[in-house]
């Protein structure tokens, strides 16, 4: 081996305790936070926990990893932008009481105020970047006015915020209204909730994904 092997062969990081070394860690480059392992209890009160809406009916044989959106042991990080702020109160407080609903505890949810749409992307990626949340919710409304500042603001938010999520491995939902009106705003306030739900789905699907895949590392 040369001088220049054995340095690189030196950085490798050791292989996960159980691994032989030939099969590498899916989610290395995403680590997870201590919160976003799999919750396997049912609803106490037996009721059916609430999806966001939308049904996808696959044939039987396949084999299906989905998640359940349940908050138990969960903590969750919410950016909210400041801007039109008649409309986005209301829906921190919707987004507030879906995660209380679905079982995240109080002390298990840190809000983070941003200036507006903008910003929410730069404050989602520095909180999933911590690892101390299974997922984050991004909530804002872009309302359309008489300059192109609508279209900029609203794109590069959305993208910014995928790209938080495609960077760290962190769920980042996009609960942000981009409407023509404030009454439009208004009419969709509900839809904080949805983010509330998307969120906590996508971090069970998550730790079922990574717990599927050390099953598979483990007989392989």
């Amino acid at each position: 081996m040369s001088e220049r092997e054995s340095e690189i062969d030196e950085q490798q990081p050791d292989a996960p305790a159980g691994d032989d070394g030939d099969t590498p860690d899916p989610f290395e480059g995403w680590p997870a936070a201590e919160s976003s392992g799999v919750i396997e209890d049912a609803p106490v009160d037996g009721a059916s926990v609430e999806h966001v809406r939308g049904e996808v009916q696959v044939p039987d044989g396949f084999t299906v990893l989905e998640g359940t959106p349940l908050g138990r042991r969960r903590s969750v990080g919410v950016v909210v932008s400041r801007f039109n702020g008649g409309v986005t109160d209301r829906m921190l407080q919707t987004a507030l009481d879906a995660l209380l609903e679905a079982g995240v505890a109080q002390d298990a949810i840190t809000i983070v105020p941003v200036p507006g749409a903008f910003e929410l992307p730069l404050a989602a990626m520095a909180l999933a970047k911590t690892r101390r949340y299974a997922c984050i919710v991004a909530l804002g409304a872009v309302v359309r006015g008489e300059t192109p500042h609508f279209d900029y603001v609203a794109s590069e938010c959305a993208s910014g915020l995928q790209l938080a999520g495609i960077e760290t491995g962190v769920p980042v939902t996009f609960g942000v209204l981009t409407v023509e009106n404030v009454e439009q705003a208004e009419a969709r306030i509900p839809k904080a909730a949805d983010a509330v739900r998307a969120a906590l789905e996508m971090a069970d699907l998550f730790a079922r994904l990574r717990k599927s895949a050390r099953a598979a590392q483990e007989t392989a």
